[in-house]
């Protein structure tokens, strides 16, 4: 996952889910399906930056609760104040 500072109120999602590490496209679909709803349900909390998903090899053999898990752990990562200033830092 990355994320920068987007120096406006809401948050935006990239998706970056490839065939290289997931062939199948209904496991890519399910995969998105996940991140968008997760991101969705933190969208508050990520306000003010841009945010982009890179998929592992792995995702595609995780259930749901463990991607929406993973997910979790990830959004707050990036929603904490120092990760929000070096983003800032680095402009």
């Amino acid at each position: 996952m990355l994320c920068i500072d987007n120096k406006t109120e809401t948050a935006r999602l990239g998706l970056a889910i490839s065939k290289k590490h997931c062939r199948a496209a209904t496991s890519r679909n399910k995969i998105k399906r996940i991140v968008r709803e997760s991101f969705r349900q933190h969208q508050a909390a990520l306000a003010g930056l841009d945010i982009v998903v890179i998929n592992q090899a792995a995702a595609s053999m995780g259930s749901n609760r463990q991607l929406f898990d993973s997910l979790a752990g990830h959004w707050q990562r990036s929603d904490r104040p120092e990760n929000k200033a070096i983003a800032q830092d680095e402009e």
